[in-house]
């Protein structure tokens, strides 16, 4: 499990552009107040950076302030934990204003409490006569800007917020499909297959901030189909907080999809992590299709009695997947490979005939071809996503 979860964190700073070099392990029974880690365990940090010429060291749990401080004091380079790190690659993938907004708000927010000296540039984003009170600190003026800051970021996405609100409740009758899951399962591709789109995707953690929105129609049934943010485990709360318009729309989804990485050693960890952030949102309860993807890269382990015979590694065939486990405690449960477009047919056929279950008690008068005398799907999904990309920068 610990080499998982290092193994993740990994991840992570090679999507934020870092090299991971080493790492380093502890176990005790509590985190130290002042380093987090043991005089000894850092002792041994201290020297390998010195030795090494480590430029940035990465903590997987999170730092307080002053044990960040004073492990940069006394370890001669950058120090960061792993909401740090995870709120640096939201800011490199954020592109719309909407995104930008959300993430900066978030940086602020975690910023706030770490504030230190080293903060004196801020002083010029903002001075003039009376801005400053007699006997002020610069800490103080600092937290102080940060602070206006936070509020005015809120506010424009209060209204960034309200317009998204408009937008949902302009869909509120028609059937929404939200792709959910951990980051980096394969959500974007499926949205492509689905909807014959070319929504951004990349083999790197949250290649996806901003919400998409398409029209799609199967056997004559049309819905929309948004793909989301991808969640990931000890998600920073302040992202969860500054990301609410793009959770609502998991929220108001008629039908969820939840993606699982099979291939992925941690994937029952994952399952989990989305559960409980769907669980935290109120939308665990909804109906979920439970879509078990990368079958091509997921190879089972047979180990023999003796210890003479060597140990093989082979793919398992669709019907073993629906004889499995998974098959069973999830209903409905799908198994495919969006790259290499195994099951997608069957995949295709229970998503319609979820959305078709739902559309025949919204519109029980339906006749394929006729929903668009009254409902242009087309011009609903193009201005959401044209609404969601335009630029709405005016600082």
């Amino acid at each position: 499990m610990l080499t998982e979860y290092l193994d993740e964190l990994a991840f992570l700073a090679e999507t934020a552009g870092a090299i991971p070099v080493i790492r380093f392990t502890q176990k005790l029974d509590r985190p130290d107040s002042k380093t987090f880690i043991g005089s000894g365990k850092l002792n041994e940090i201290i020297e390998y950076i010195k030795e090494n010429d480590i430029d940035l060291l990465i903590f997987d749990d999170e730092l307080s302030p002053s044990q960040q401080r004073n492990l940069e004091k006394v370890v001669g380079c950058k120090v960061m934990d792993r909401n740090t790190l995870i709120l640096d690659i939201f800011a490199g993938r954020a592109r719309t204003s909407h995104a930008r907004t959300q993430v900066e708000l978030a940086q602020y927010q975690y910023i706030l409490p770490r504030l230190t000296r080293m903060w004196t540039h801020l002083e010029r984003q903002k001075g003039g006569i009376g801005m400053r009170g007699p006997g002020e600190s610069q800490i103080e003026t600092d937290r102080r800007i940060i602070k206006d800051k936070i509020a005015l970021l809120k506010e424009r996405l209060h209204h960034i917020d309200k317009q998204m609100f408009t937008q949902r409740k302009n869909r509120g009758e028609l059937i929404r499909v939200a792709l959910v899951g951990y980051t980096n399962v394969g959500k974007s591709t499926i949205m492509n297959l689905v909807s014959k789109s070319e929504v951004f995707a990349e083999n790197k953690l949250f290649a996806t901030l901003d919400t998409t929105v398409r029209k799609v129609v199967l056997d004559q049934i049309p819905f929309l189909l948004s793909d989301t943010v991808g969640f990931i485990r000890k998600l920073p709360t302040q992202l969860i907080e500054s990301f609410k318009s793009t959770l609502d729309e998991v929220r108001e989804a008629d039908i969820l999809i939840h993606v699982v990485d099979i291939s992925h050693p941690s994937f029952e960890d994952h399952i989990r992590a989305v559960n409980e952030t769907l669980k935290d949102i109120g939308s665990l309860d909804k109906p979920t299709i439970m879509v078990f993807n990368k079958i091509d890269a997921f190879t089972y382990v047979e180990k023999e009695e003796s210890d003479l015979t060597p140990v093989t590694r082979e793919n398992l065939s669709l019907e073993d997947w629906k004889r499995s486990w998974m098959a069973r405690h999830n209903d409905p449960a799908i198994f495919i490979s969006a790259v290499e477009k195994q099951n997608i047919d069957k995949f295709r056929k229970l998503l319609v005939d979820q959305v078709r279950g739902m559309h025949m008690v919204r519109y029980p008068n339906y006749m394929p071809g006729h929903m668009q005398q009254f409902i242009d799907y087309d011009a609903l999904a193009e201005q959401f996503n044209r609404e969601q990309n335009n630029s709405e920068d005016q600082e």
